[in-house]
């Protein structure tokens, strides 16, 4: 059965190391069967990523519809303009055209940490607040989302904040904590000190804690302080697919 009903949507989230993939039920924020992943190719071209998102699509041969795509860097108007984690070539490479030309669909593109914020605002833990919402995730770098009132301020960069000196993600990004050899409680500071600066700046009504790190809440979330309301990511490895499925068909519907 060709799957086009309205409500639904196809995400792909572009990582450095894995491109996964699934249909999304936007009424619920989860996925319509099982995800599909392959590993990222290296070097992580345009034309060689482009290949396996639509191998990674082709394995839903019966859907029909619009296509999100998530990136790891910037992207304005479709185009990336930052690759720190997959090949240079990708600076300045239209994403949305790229991918257009391998998937059946019409195709919207994105960065990968917007939309994870993007779905855990509208589905997980941000599911009901107002205001303004800020997804942190803490992983190789620091990667931010910003949603104020369910919309998606996109591309915010506040992970290169200023620390003590330091590009923050430096300095409270967990591969900060495997790097320096900290303890929870001393990568902790280090994270609350970021988290303070950053709500310094924008006052949030909740902080977004993800990434990688977040597996292990119990470890150091209890350790953190800030004024902000803290709570923990709960779409994990499928935030990027339904955030980018979700901006797909948001895009398409206007």
């Amino acid at each position: 059965m060709t799957i086009e009903r309205t409500g639904q949507a196809f995400g792909i989230d572009i990582g450095g190391t894995g491109i996964k993939g699934g249909v999304v039920d936007l009424a619920t924020g989860e996925l319509i069967g099982d995800r599909f992943r392959k590993d990222t190719p290296q070097p992580a071209t345009p034309a060689a990523v482009a290949e396996t998102v639509a191998e990674v699509a082709g394995h839903f041969p019966d859907y029909r519809g619009p296509f999100g795509v998530d990136f790891p860097g910037v992207v304005l108007g479709g185009v990336v303009q930052t690759a720190a984690n997959v090949d240079p070539s990708w600076k300045g490479t239209d994403l949305v055209k790229t991918m257009s030309a391998k998937l059946p669909g019409p195709v919207t593109g994105l960065n990968d940490a917007d939309a994870a914020g993007l779905a855990e605002a509208r589905y997980g833990a941000g599911r009901g607040h107002d205001g303004v919402v800020i997804m942190v995730t803490f992983g190789t770098g620091i990667g931010i989302a910003i949603i104020h009132n369910g919309q998606l301020i996109p591309n915010s960069e506040l992970g290169h904040l200023e620390l003590d000196g330091h590009d923050a993600e430096t300095k409270a990004a967990a591969s900060a904590k495997e790097r320096d050899g900290l303890s929870w409680e001393q990568w902790s500071k280090r994270a609350s000190k970021y988290l303070s600066a950053l709500e310094n700046l924008m006052w949030p009504e909740l902080f977004i804690l993800g990434g990688g790190i977040s597996k292990k809440p119990d470890k150091w979330v209890p350790l953190l302080k800030c004024r902000t309301p803290l709570a923990v990511a709960q779409l994990i490895n499928n935030a990027g697919i339904v955030g980018a499925a979700l901006a797909a068909h948001e895009a398409t519907a206007l």
